[in-house]
């Protein structure tokens, strides 16, 4: 492998309390690996996963890379400062492969672990950016992860159903447009629902809130 992405920055004061997690929505890993350490682009990750499930270093985790862009998470914007990104090699449009899905787990248990994020701190990458970002998209398995204790996941799609925007504000999504914030919460928790929104949303959007 080459060397370590030169597309990074200080953090600006702040520490890791979030992990995001992208696709890199290209052919291969070897063309996100050229595209995210081609100071150029000024766009990098901390972590690369290769489709045979290597993981590759390309910035320092106590180091800014510059991978989530636009958006914010529980009200604070910069998540560039306080996050680790982790790209995994996929076009978009497959599902993720066993090895990257092993990975991936081992990886952020040994994240989570040195730099205490829980599993509320375990993003999508469109989860803080609505209607700018689809990543990791629709095939990625969220509850597996949950199921490791590696992200949350809907504890009971029958209780209370409470008023959504509500709801998503306190789990952390920003103040956009409605209909984008649903399609953001939807792509995570309810990835081929479509239309309005309904009590089921409002029952696992419900679930979610912090205790």
């Amino acid at each position: 492998m080459d060397g370590p992405s030169p597309n990074h920055g200080d953090r600006r004061g702040q520490r890791p309390r979030l992990i995001v997690l992208h696709y890199t929505g290209m052919a291969d890993a070897a063309s996100a690996r050229a595209r995210l350490s081609d100071p150029v682009a000024e766009v990098s990750a901390h972590w690369l996963i290769h489709e045979d499930g290597y993981a590759d270093m390309l910035v320092s985790e106590d180091r800014r890379a510059w991978h989530a862009g636009d958006g914010s998470w529980q009200g604070q914007a910069d998540v560039n400062s306080r996050s680790i990104g982790i790209e995994i090699a996929n076009p978009g449009n497959r599902p993720f492969a066993a090895r990257q899905m092993d990975t991936l787990e081992n990886l952020l248990g040994r994240i989570m672990s040195r730099w205490q994020i829980g599993p509320e701190g375990v993003i999508a990458h469109s989860d803080m950016s609505p209607g700018r970002k689809v990543d990791p998209g629709p095939r990625f398995d969220w509850e597996r992860l949950a199921r490791q204790g590696l992200a949350i996941w809907p504890s009971d799609r029958h209780g209370p159903a409470l008023p959504l925007a509500e709801c998503l504000t306190r789990i952390g999504y920003p103040d956009v447009e409605p209909a984008k914030r649903l399609a953001a919460f939807r792509l995570r928790f309810r990835p081929w629902a479509h239309g309005p929104e309904t009590e089921e949303d409002r029952r696992i959007a419900a679930s979610l809130l912090p205790a």
